[in-house]
């Protein structure tokens, strides 16, 4: 094959190659060993301990600019709490896909096993593939929500499991970063967290959270949505046990 044709090809890889890493945090200073999960100190008194957690969620969740490990793996360290991970990246609120919240939730086996927690991740891709927003319902009923919405996925998502596991519904955000239509999404669910009695790890609100500095962000962060190992370690698994230990301490 001659040059002409294979410098391109190898360029491309190349770039490839470095988009996946830079997606994927493999050279964030945040992913380094200082913060491996053996960092992470078991709490002998924790409220969550021996508790079984059910976690929905998306990229987040499953860690994907962290080496795989996110603030479940931190948890269920700390906690000795068992987590079941229910995590697929790009997945929506909204039922528009096979892999979306609600189909994921409704095949899961974990449905016919007791849990003593469900907690579910506010999607950011609603907000990223412009998913619409829809509105919340006057009813209780699974069939007059509209899943094809976020709103109505939502409902769905909570209606349930609570009548599948009868346990604390707890949502958490994602820290605030530049995208008015996830704030949207946050609002939305602090206003169906009054209709449904559900409880909200609002971190995007979050005071505390909100103080962090541009060199400690720049160290939790591998972008506006994903944290790295150091981010889900020193910033949002502490956030996370603090409302966790609250529903549990009620």
């Amino acid at each position: 094959m001659k040059a002409f044709v294979i410098v391109p090809i190898l360029f491309a890889c190349c770039v490839g190659v470095g988009l996946w890493a830079r997606f994927h945090g493999w050279l964030r200073p945040g992913n380094g060993r200082r913060y491996d999960i053996r960092r992470v100190r078991p709490n002998p008194d924790s409220p969550l301990r021996g508790k079984t957690i059910f976690c929905l969620g998306s990229s987040v969740t499953a860690g994907m600019s962290s080496m795989g490990v996110s603030f479940t793996d931190c948890l269920s360290r700390a906690d000795g709490c068992v987590i079941i991970r229910e995590a697929v990246a790009a997945s929506t609120m909204a039922d528009l896909a096979p892999n979306s919240y609600l189909r994921r939730l409704k095949k899961h086996p974990a449905v016919r096993r007791p849990v003593d927690c469900f907690l579910c991740q506010l999607s950011t891709n609603d907000a990223t593939f412009y998913s619409q927003l829809g509105r919340i319902s006057d009813s209780f009923d699974p069939k007059d929500f509209d899943t094809k919405t976020t709103a109505g996925g939502i409902e769905s998502v909570i209606a349930f499991a609570r009548e599948a596991w009868d346990c604390p519904i707890v949502f958490f955000t994602g820290t605030k970063y530049d995208n008015p239509r996830y704030h949207k999404l946050v609002n939305l669910l602090l206003q169906m967290a009054e209709k449904w009695g559900i409880t909200v790890i609002d971190l995007w609100h979050d005071p505390e959270m909100n103080r962090v500095s541009p060199d400690d962000y720049r160290l939790y962060m591998n972008d506006g949505v994903h944290p790295t190992k150091a981010g889900y370690l020193l910033w949002w698994t502490p956030a996370l046990q603090r409302g966790l230990y609250r529903v549990f301490g009620e």
